[in-house]
């Protein structure tokens, strides 16, 4: 598993006084939100050759939605899928709707396979 925080430059995401620490876990297939040791949020992914990856849902359990634990997760997701020099074909209406809101990651969405992204349409 390949960890990583979100935000090392500062404190990083807080769930009340709990930091938020975002992890590749490349055995599962997932990005996940871990807090206080415990997964609180998933996006599970697939490789697709070597240099794309797809996101296809993202889970996060019932106590802790609503309280930015996948927006944290949505970002460290994308902000690593930039690092490693990867393309994002996304099915997920969840990272969708953080990449309709947020344009810097759009650049991230493979040109011949974006995947649907809300807002537009065919």
């Amino acid at each position: 598993m390949t960890g990583m925080t979100a935000g090392d430059a500062d404190p990083g995401p807080r769930r009340g006084s709990a930091r938020i620490r975002i992890s590749d876990n490349t055995d599962s297939r997932s990005y996940d939100a871990l807090i206080d040791g415990h997964i609180a949020a998933t996006i599970v992914y697939e490789h697709a050759g070597s240099g794309r990856i797809v996101f296809t849902h993202t889970i996060v359990e019932p106590q802790f939605r609503g309280q930015g634990v996948g927006t944290a997760l949505t970002q460290g997701a994308l902000d690593d899928v930039r690092a490693k020099g990867l393309t994002l074909t996304n099915f997920c209406d969840f990272v969708a709707r953080y990449i309709q809101t947020h344009p810097e990651y759009l650049d991230l969405l493979d040109p011949q396979h974006p995947g649907p992204v809300l807002g537009k349409q065919s």
